[in-house]
C-alpha cells in the first residue's frame, strides 16, 4: 500500500494556528476536547493550525476521535516513544546533572524540568500520529485498517502536575532568543515549537541542553532517527492503526476543499508531518540528557 514520503515543504507555506488563550466558541470547544482525548495539557500547534479550516478540522477530528480513545491507538503511540528513546540513546547524549548542580540547580528543579519533558515525551506521540494519517489520507488515500476498535480504558498521561510556563519570543531576553533564532536556522523550522519554549522556562538549562543536541542535529545518525520514527508513523497510518470514525480520503479532501485550496491544506499538513519526527527525537535526546550518568562514548 502507498505510504507518504518524508518531505519538507518548499517554501515554507503560511500557517494559522490560534493560541489557546485567544479560542473561542466552536474552536475553543474542539480545543478542550482535543485535550482531553490525548490526555494533553496542552494543544499542539499542529491542531492549532488545522483548526483555521474548521471544515476539514471538523472532518478530521469526528474521524480521529473514536481511534485516538482506542487501545490500540494508546499502545501504538507508547511504542513509538519505546523506539525513539532508544535510538536516540545511541547518539550518546552528555549528561547535563552535573553541570545543572554546578549551577545551583538544586535536585527538585532537576526533576521540575524531567517532569516538563515526560509531559511533551508523552503528548508528541499522539500529534504525530495524527499528522501521518491526516497528510496520508489527503496525499495517498484511505487507511487500510478495519473499524473495530476496542476502547481504552483509565489513563495513560504521565501523572505529573507541573507549571506550564511558554517562554514565547516576546518573554525572552536576548540570549535566549538568539538560541531560539538558532533553533530555526538548523532545524530548519518557521518557528519555535512549543516544547522549546517551555523548556526556556530555565534559561541556563535550555542553552546547555541546545548545545549539546546542536552537535548533533542534522548529522546522519540524527536523520536516521527522523526517517525511522516518520517511517513507522506511516506505517501506522496506512496499514496498522484501524479506522473506527470511518474517515475517508475522499470526504477530507472535500471537506479542505471547502475551506481553501487542496493544495493549500496539504501543504500545511506536510510541513507538521515533516517537523514532529524531529521534535519527538530532540526531546528524546534532552530527556537522555537528564540522565545521571554519562551515555556518550568514552565518558
Amino acid at each position: 500500500m502507498t505510504r507518504i514520503d518524508r518531505l519538507r515543504p518548499d517554501p515554507i507555506p503560511a500557517i494559522h494556528p490560534l493560541p489557546e488563550y485567544l479560542a473561542s466558541g466552536q474552536r475553543a470547544e474542539w480545543y478542550d476536547d482535543t485535550k482531553r482525548v490525548l490526555q494533553v495539557p496542552w494543544m499542539g500547534v499542529v491542531t492549532m493550525a488545522y483548526s483555521h479550516y474548521p471544515t476539514f478540522f471538523g472532518e478530521l477530528w469526528r474521524g480521529l476521535k473514536p481511534l485516538c480513545e482506542s487501545r490500540a491507538f494508546v499502545e501504538a503511540f507508547e511504542d513509538l516513544r519505546r523506539f525513539v528513546e532508544a535510538q536516540t540513546a545511541e547518539l550518546g547524549p552528555e549528561s547535563l546533572v552535573g553541570r545543572l548542580t554546578e549551577k545551583g540547580y538544586a535536585p527538585r528543579e532537576i526533576d521540575a524540568i524531567r517532569q516538563v519533558n515526560t509531559v511533551f515525551s508523552h503528548g508528541n506521540q499522539p500529534y504525530v500520529i495524527i499528522a501521518a494519517i491526516t497528510r496520508h489520507l489527503l496525499e495517498a488515500g484511505d487507511m487500510a485498517g478495519g473499524v473495530e476498535a476496542q476502547p481504552f480504558e483509565g489513563r495513560h498521561a504521565p501523572e505529573i502536575q507541573v507549571p506550564f510556563l511558554l517562554m514565547e519570543p516576546h518573554h525572552v531576553d536576548d540570549a535566549t532568543g538568539a538560541v531560539y533564532e538558532d533553533i530555526k536556522a538548523v532545524l530548519k523550522l518557521p518557528f519555535v515549537n512549543t516544547d522549546y519554549r517551555a523548556f526556556a522556562r530555565w534559561p541556563s538549562y535550555f542553552a546547555l541542553a541546545w548545545a549539546g543536541l546542536r552537535q548533533v542535529a542534522g548529522t546522519p545518525a540524527h536523520e536516521a532517527i527522523c526517517q525511522s520514527c516518520h517511517d513507522r508513523v506511516a506505517e501506522l497510518a496506512a496499514e496498522v492503526l484501524p479506522n473506527p470514525g470511518g474517515l475517508s480520503s475522499d470526504a477530507l479532501r472535500r471537506a479542505a476543499e471547502a475551506d481553501a485550496s487542496l493544495e493549500e491544506v496539504t501543504r500545511m499538513c506536510r510541513l507538521f508531518q515533516w517537523l514532529l519526527p524531529g521534535l519527538i527525537t530532540n526531546v528524546a535526546y534532552f530527556r537522555h540528557q537528564l540522565e545521571a550518568v554519562n551515555l556518550a562514548p568514552g565518558r
